[in-house]
């Protein structure tokens, strides 16, 4: 018996821009981490595999969302070296499938949906974990991620000035003159990480640092630090005593067990347990943590990327997508 073709839909970059702006992404994002702290999601760890060479690695990271039911994987490769070519440093696809046939619904641009969904997932914390009048920002780094963030926490917080670090600076000073126009708030690039963090309430990290560039003896009472950079064990951007003075937060906790190089650092010095991490975030989401408890808190939220984050936001654009009939229609 000859079985029927099975259409799906096609979205790159710009159906996937035009269907899910970044600030609904945040609202979206926050309500996807109150879904997996409620154990509605299956999402096994993320598997990957190191390419020779030490060129890049290739990840592969399933999952299944119960509400509403999607079911889908990212393959996507990361290569560090693309930034000369032109190129994201993320490459890859999602997949959507019918929970219910299996048939493949939707291919997306896995680079966009993840320079999308981690800056949104990353401002719903920070909204919810920074003191009240934060807005002093520290950013360090000078990628992809580093602008999406830019753009992102301009949304949740009143940033009232930028300091900027990067390891290039002619590379540095190129981002803020091409960030500025998107941000109210003043850039200033700084010589170093240090000068950066100074009495900022507001520090992101997004390097592809394998070593920590940001040191705890730096870090002003009250701040909140979002790590996004890091997503081996083997990676980390803050320091053992930075995790350890802080209040310490995660998308996912078994990614973090699994994944969080900067804890694992901290554990195995014997500074600080497993036990350290306070919530996910999805709990304090929830109001089942209270997150910051003090305004002289050092809060830290720890970003890894979790399938269901990308499930949501594909969701999301293919039923934008399909609404506005966005993208291209094929067949298998």
């Amino acid at each position: 018996m000859r079985t029927p073709p099975a259409p799906f839909r096609i979205l790159g970059r710009e159906a996937i821009r035009t269907a899910l702006p970044l600030a609904a992404c945040i609202d979206l994002m926050r309500d996807t981490m109150m879904s997996v702290s409620k154990g509605e999601a299956r999402l096994p760890l993320r598997t990957v595999m190191p390419l020779p060479g030490e060129t890049g690695a290739f990840a592969l990271m399933p999952g299944f969302m119960e509400h509403p039911a999607v079911l889908g994987a990212k393959l996507l490769c990361l290569m560090p070296g693309n930034a000369v070519r032109g190129l994201s440093s993320h490459t890859g696809v999602v997949l959507l499938f019918s929970s219910v046939t299996g048939q493949l619904e939707a291919l997306l641009d896995a680079a966009e949906i993840t320079a999308l969904r981690t800056p949104a997932a990353t401002a719903a914390a920070s909204r919810v974990l920074a003191g009240p009048d934060a807005g002093d920002l520290a950013l360090l780094g000078t990628g992809e991620q580093a602008f999406a963030h830019l753009e992102a926490l301009a949304l949740v917080h009143a940033l009232r000035r930028v300091r900027l670090w990067g390891r290039d600076l002619e590379k540095t000073r190129a981002f803020a003159v091409r960030a500025q126009p998107s941000i109210a708030a003043p850039i200033t690039v700084c010589g170093s990480v240090e000068a950066a963090v100074e009495g900022a309430d507001l520090i992101c990290t997004a390097t592809a640092s394998a070593e920590p560039i940001l040191q705890g003896r730096w870090i002003s009472a009250g701040a909140h630090v979002n790590l996004v950079g890091a997503s081996v064990q083997s990676a980390a951007e803050i320091d053992v005593e930075g995790v350890r003075k802080a209040r310490y937060f995660v998308d996912y906790r078994p990614s973090a067990l699994a994944q969080a190089g900067e804890l694992a650092r901290a554990v195995h010095t014997g500074q600080v347990g497993w036990d350290h991490i306070a919530a996910e975030i999805g709990e304090v989401h929830l109001g089942r943590h209270p997150g910051r408890t003090d305004g002289g808190d050092i809060t830290i939220y720890k970003s890894l990327g979790i399938a269901a984050q990308d499930l949501a936001a594909c969701t999301a654009v293919l039923a934008a997508a399909e609404a506005r009939n966005l993208g291209l229609n094929a067949e298998l």
